[in-house]
C-alpha cells in the first residue's frame, strides 16, 4: 500500500532544475484544483442557532461579532476571550493505512502525532506550493485535520484522488465536531477548572472524555468537543471570558505568526516561504511526498529570497489574503503577498505576508501599489534563519 501510494505522488512529481520556486508570485502557474474549492460548508445548525441566541453575528456560517467588535479585539489582547472557530473545517482520515497514507502526502512525519501530540503540516502541489496547510490531532486511530472551512470539499476530493487500494475513508466531520478557542490571562486556570489539568506543551494534547485540548500558545487552547457537549462548555468558559468573533483568534494565529491558506494564497507559497518548517510543519527527514524535491532542494541547495513577516499597517482597511506588495527595487513586479490579516486591537491592522527578504532589508514596503499603506515590520515570535 505504502508503495502504491508513494508511486502515485511520485507520477505527479515534476524535475526540480526546472521550476524557479523564486519566480514573482502573482505569476505562478496553479495546478487545476476544483472550483468546488471556494464553497463555504455551513455550520452546524443545532450549533448555529445557540451561538445565535447568545448573542453571535454570523455571516456564511462564521461568527463576525458578539456585538462590538473594537472591544473584543481589546479584550482578545488584554483579557480573556471564547471563540467558535467555525472559519476552520475539519476532515477526518480513518482506516488501518490513514497513517500512511497521510505520510505519503503531508509535508509533516505524520508518524509523530498521537492522542497527546498534534501537529501542524500542509499539503503541496508538485510544484512544492502549499494546497493547503493543517493543524493535525489523532483519536484512536482517527487522524483529524484543521483547515480553512472554505478549502474543505476541493481538498476531500483532492485527497480522495489519492487513495487507490489504501484501506482509507476521507470524510468531511465540520458538523461532527465543535471547536472553541479559549485565549488570554485566565485560560489556563478555565482549562483547569473544567477539566481538571491542561496540555503543558506547546501543540500538547489532552483527552477528557467527549473532549480533547489541544495547547495552541502559553495561554492559547483549543477544545474540540462534539456538538452535545459544546453549548454546556460554551456556558462555563463564557462565565468568565468574553465571547468574541472570528477576526480575534485569526489575530492571534497572525501574532503567532501561524500562516492559513486560504483560497486566495493556494499554491503561491513554498513551505519555507511561509516559515511553515520554523513552526514543525515540514520534516526533511521522512520519504517522498508530493512537492518533496522541491522543498526539500530549497532546505539544502536554494538560497531562499522570501519570508513571510509579521507586520502593521495604518487605517481602516483590511488587506485581503492575496493583495501584492510593492517595493521601489522591483521595477513594477509585486515584492511579496498578503498571507492573513486582521484588525488589530489599537486600531490597524497586523498581517503575515511573505516579502522579499532584500526589500524588506533595504526598502519601504506598501500595500498594493508604491503609494499603498506602509508595512511596519514587527518581530515575530519565532527567529528567522539568517539569510
Amino acid at each position: 500500500m505504502a508503495r502504491s501510494l508513494a508511486e502515485s505522488s511520485q507520477r505527479v512529481m515534476v524535475d526540480p532544475q526546472q521550476v524557479d520556486i523564486d519566480m514573482p508570485l502573482n505569476n505562478t502557474v496553479r495546478e487545476n484544483i476544483d472550483p468546488s474549492r471556494q464553497i463555504k460548508t455551513t455550520m452546524n445548525p443545532d450549533w448555529q442557532n445557540f451561538l445565535i441566541q447568545h448573542g453571535a453575528t454570523l455571516d456564511a456560517g462564521v461568527v463576525q461579532r458578539f456585538g462590538d467588535t473594537a472591544a473584543e479585539l481589546v479584550a482578545t489582547a488584554q483579557g480573556t476571550v471564547l471563540c467558535d472557530l467555525g472559519q476552520f473545517g475539519i476532515l477526518k482520515v480513518s482506516g488501518e493505512d490513514a497513517q500512511s497514507f497521510l505520510q505519503n502526502l503531508l509535508s509533516s512525519d505524520v508518524r509523530e502525532v498521537s492522542e497527546q501530540r498534534a501537529q501542524g503540516s500542509s499539503l503541496n502541489s508538485p510544484k512544492g506550493r502549499m494546497q493547503a496547510t493543517f493543524l493535525i490531532w489523532r483519536s484512536g486511530t482517527d487522524y483529524f485535520l484543521h483547515l480553512s472551512r472554505s478549502l474543505c470539499p476541493g481538498i476531500q476530493k483532492k485527497l480522495s484522488m489519492y487513495v487507490l487500494r489504501a484501506k482509507v475513508k476521507i470524510s468531511d466531520a465540520s458538523d461532527e465536531m465543535i471547536c472553541l478557542g479559549l485565549s488570554g490571562t485566565g485560560a489556563t486556570d478555565l482549562v483547569l477548572e473544567c477539566f481538571g489539568s491542561v496540555p503543558q506543551d506547546m501543540l500538547a494534547v489532552e483527552q477528557h472524555g467527549n473532549a480533547s485540548i489541544i495547547r495552541a500558545g502559553a495561554q492559547r487552547f483549543q477544545i474540540n468537543t462534539t456538538p452535545q457537549h459544546a453549548p454546556s462548555l460554551w456556558q462555563k468558559f463564557s462565565a468568565a471570558a468574553r465571547p468574541a468573533g472570528s477576526a480575534c483568534w485569526d489575530w492571534l494565529n497572525i501574532r503567532a505568526g501561524i500562516p492559513i491558506v486560504l483560497p486566495a494564497t493556494q499554491e503561491q507559497f513554498v513551505p519555507q516561504m511561509a516559515n511553515l518548517e520554523l513552526i514543525g510543519g515540514v520534516s526533511f527527514k521522512k520519504g517522498c511526498y508530493p512537492g518533496q524535491e522541491i522543498v526539500a532542494r530549497m532546505q539544502y541547495l536554494g538560497k531562499l529570497k522570501r519570508r513571510m513577516y509579521l507586520a502593521h499597517i495604518d487605517g481602516n482597511t483590511v488587506p485581503q489574503p492575496g493583495d501584492e506588495l510593492y517595493s521601489a527595487d522591483m521595477e513594477g513586479q509585486a515584492s511579496g503577498m498578503v498571507v492573513n490579516a486582521s484588525p488589530a486591537p489599537d486600531g490597524g491592522c497586523d498581517l503575515l505576508a511573505v516579502v522579499q527578504i532584500s526589500s524588506r532589508e533595504a526598502q519601504t514596503v506598501r500595500l498594493q501599489s508604491l503609494q499603498g499603506a506602509v508595512l511596519q515590520f514587527l518581530p515575530l515570535p519565532y527567529s528567522l534563519p539568517s539569510a
